[in-house]
């Protein structure tokens, strides 16, 4: 098929692309499809497949040149995709024809689509001027003291608390709860069954840890609090809220004694407290040195990332979007409605979501196509070698034997991840060899894996 085509470039890794067809092909194109119809056709008067071309033009004309025009888009674009694999539409992005060609068998044919293409990344990456900062971060006393009070917590025994007593700063609590209108009425969609948390954790989206304070078992509050404008929870900020809470359970903690006893009944390879002591330390070495390499791979990528610029299809972010919304309902434990009606009933709309989520989302889609990018230009591989050792290393971080965790990524989709994940890391390893590297500010071992 004879095509010449044109391609302009639109905002957003849009594209253009105007197909001209041969006259030629354009006959012999519309030929075949009359000839393919005429074969199998059946017309009162005249026998199958002998119906004259005449009678079905005149019959079915304007029928037979849609279906001839669309049989030459279909031949023209997939010969021009299999040429230039560059100018091949998204998936999810739906070619939009500007004009339904006119088929003249006598004429060339010309066609327009509009649509969003995979978006190009710099072929060379400006590195200059990046800055990696690394925290500095000791582990001393006060931070195993802390670590061993969340073990002595969640070694604890949980009893009910008398009947009668009031709850206090950390008793486990279950409630009920429900937003309420001026009149009383139940607000629609928020009401919460069986919800447990510990009284001074913060662990509950209406803050209400210092309101349930002194109420009993079986006890029932209206609650009207209202929230600053800078809460963390969007659906929140600025908001004044009522609330009817009813308090079902009271628990309160046993704590263990910090001794040997206890090292025992955390794992069998810790005989003494002085080597849960050691293993403490030693496992948040392990993950200060883990949290750290993350921050400095987040803050070079979001360098990179300002400095190289790409640009994103607006189908591509609301693919992404669409995807993060269904995997927070998952999180919810509810549908992907479900939870819209929930956000609808506080005041904020699935939209107003997307758009508070958009500019991290692009980020994030950015970085994973520098990524892909440098991977695919430094042709990163791993070698079976490389990969065991990193089955041995996460062994010994976990305590268990290398055949366990290859066992584990025996799965061949999980594996797959396995070596992407190997080869990520070693291009990061040979992009700080790139950047400047210093000394960060000191902060807690806690404050490190804030936000």
């Amino acid at each position: 098929m004879n095509i010449t085509k044109e391609i302009t470039q639109l905002e957003h890794s849009a594209i253009k692309l105007t197909a001209t067809i041969s006259k030629e092909d354009v006959a012999a194109s519309y030929k075949e499809s009359v000839a393919k119809i005429a074969k199998n056709i059946q017309i009162p008067g005249f026998r199958k497949g002998h119906v004259p071309i005449s009678i079905l033009e005149r019959k079915y004309g304007d029928a037979l040149k849609a279906d001839a025009v669309s049989d030459l888009i279909d031949k023209a674009l997939e010969a021009l995709f299999s040429e230039d694999g560059d100018i091949r539409p998204l998936p999810y992005s739906q070619p939009a024809l500007e004009e339904q060609p006119v088929l003249d068998t006598a004429q060339d044919m010309t066609f327009s689509l509009t649509y969003d293409v995979f978006p190009k990344v710099p072929a060379e990456l400006d590195f200059s001027g990046i800055t990696v900062q690394e925290p500095q971060v000791e582990i001393g006393e006060a931070e195993i003291d802390k670590e061993l009070s969340e073990i002595r917590e969640r070694n604890a025994i949980v009893i009910d608390k008398k009947d009668g007593e009031p709850a206090a700063a950390d008793d486990i609590v279950t409630i009920n709860y429900e937003e309420i209108d001026d009149t009383g009425a139940p607000v629609p969609n928020t009401q919460r069954q069986d919800y447990v948390f510990t009284l001074g954790s913060g662990m509950n989206i209406y803050k209400l840890d210092d309101d349930l304070v002194g109420m009993k078992k079986g006890e029932t509050k209206d609650i009207t609090k209202t929230y600053p404008s800078d809460m963390e929870e969007p659906v929140l900020a600025g908001k004044t809220k009522k609330l009817r809470v009813t308090v079902t359970a009271i628990k309160v903690r046993n704590l263990p004694e910090l001794d040997d006893e206890l090292a025992q009944d955390v794992s069998e390879k810790y005989q003494t407290l002085a080597d849960l002591k050691a293993g403490i330390q030693k496992d948040m070495e392990r993950a200060k040195t883990k949290r750290i390499r993350d921050l400095k791979v987040n803050s070079l990528l979001e360098q990179l990332v300002q400095k190289n610029d790409i640009a994103l299809p607006q189908s591509m972010v609301d693919v992404e979007l669409e995807s993060r919304w269904r995997m927070s309902a998952q999180r919810m434990q509810t549908t992907p409605e479900q939870m819209e009606k929930l956000f609808s009933a506080t005041g904020h709309t699935k939209e107003q979501i997307f758009d508070d989520w958009r500019a991290q989302t692009e980020k994030d889609i950015k970085s994973r196509l520098l990524v892909e990018s440098l991977l695919k230009a430094r042709n990163i591989t791993v070698t079976p070698e490389e990969i065991q050792q990193e089955y041995e290393r996460i062994a010994e971080d976990a305590g268990v034997s290398a055949e366990e965790i290859q066992k584990h990524y025996a799965d061949a989709k999980l594996k797959e991840y396995f070596i992407d994940e190997v080869k990520e890391q070693k291009l990061y390893t040979q992009l700080f060899d790139q950047v400047k590297t210093e000394k960060g500010s000191s902060m807690s071992f806690a404050d490190l894996f804030k936000n």
